[in-house]
């Protein structure tokens, strides 16, 4: 793996070292004063496809995959679609034995939570990820969901209720910056990353492109979502490795200093 642009710093000098990834992807300081920041990791092939056969493990590495794990054992929690969840057979983040010191010492817990955005609640509550969490998962929902899946829900997840009809994700990010969970990470899929983005929430952008053409009807990285207006983004970082490229990206706020506290 090889570093090629790094203008926040100096060059890494061994990117494939876990130390020297986290270093890459440090969050920044405003977390520390309670300012939440919200990082999105993505996978997607050079036509822009989000999924291959279906999935996005079909685009991913080795290297990508590390780079998937150094993200979620910096965070405090991960956002992540029902769709994905379904999809992708979610699991729950488990503790890194390389991050233990690290995580304790910023008074984090020893590994993250997921958290769930789901309307319906059409969810496997006998999966892994409501049965065996280090962190209790948490459901993001809608007031009016079904009362009677809200029921079975909460007695395996912490429940949050943000909106009505929709899940008013706004409400529901401020509920986890409530619980101290200023690192906040999504894994996506496209149609959360999309409402995300939308909403004005997406501070920052890790994309990994796949040396592949994939063709076929994927959605992109961001799908179905109407945006208010266009998002500008500065690159921040570039990693290759076997023909992956690895980038990292931050709301540009026209100015040179690109990390600024929102409310």
């Amino acid at each position: 793996m090889q570093q090629l642009i790094s203008p926040l710093g100096a060059p890494v000098a061994d990117p494939a070292a876990l130390e020297s990834l986290a270093a890459v992807y440090a969050y920044p300081d405003q977390v520390n004063q309670g300012h939440p920041w919200l990082r999105a990791n993505m996978v997607a092939g050079l036509d822009g496809g989000a999924k291959l056969e279906g999935l996005s493990e079909g685009l991913s590495g080795d290297a990508d995959k590390r780079i998937f794990g150094v993200l979620r054992a910096l965070s405090d929690v991960v956002l992540v679609g029902a769709e994905t969840v379904r999809a992708e057979g979610y699991r729950p983040a488990r503790a890194r034995r390389e991050f233990a010191a690290a995580r304790a010492a910023a008074g984090q817990a020893p590994a993250p939570a997921i958290a769930v955005v789901s309307r319906s609640l059409n969810l496997d509550l006998s999966a892994p990820l409501f049965t065996e969490p280090l962190v209790r998962t948490v459901v993001i929902t809608v007031e009016d969901a079904p009362e009677e899946r809200r029921r079975a829900v909460a007695e395996v997840a912490d429940l949050v209720l943000a909106g009505r009809g929709s899940v008013d994700l706004r409400a529901g990010v401020a509920a986890l910056v409530e619980r101290g969970w200023t690192r906040l990470l999504s894994e996506g899929g496209p149609r959360l990353l999309g409402q995300l983005a939308a909403a004005g929430l997406l501070d920052e952008l890790c994309l990994s492109l796949a040396p592949l053409i994939t063709g076929g009807d994927a959605p992109r990285i961001v799908h179905d979502a109407e945006m208010p207006d266009v998002q500008r983004m500065r690159l921040v970082s570039l990693i290759e490795q076997k023909g992956f490229l690895f980038t990292r990206y931050l709301r540009h706020l026209g100015s040179d200093d690109p990390v600024t506290p929102r409310s």
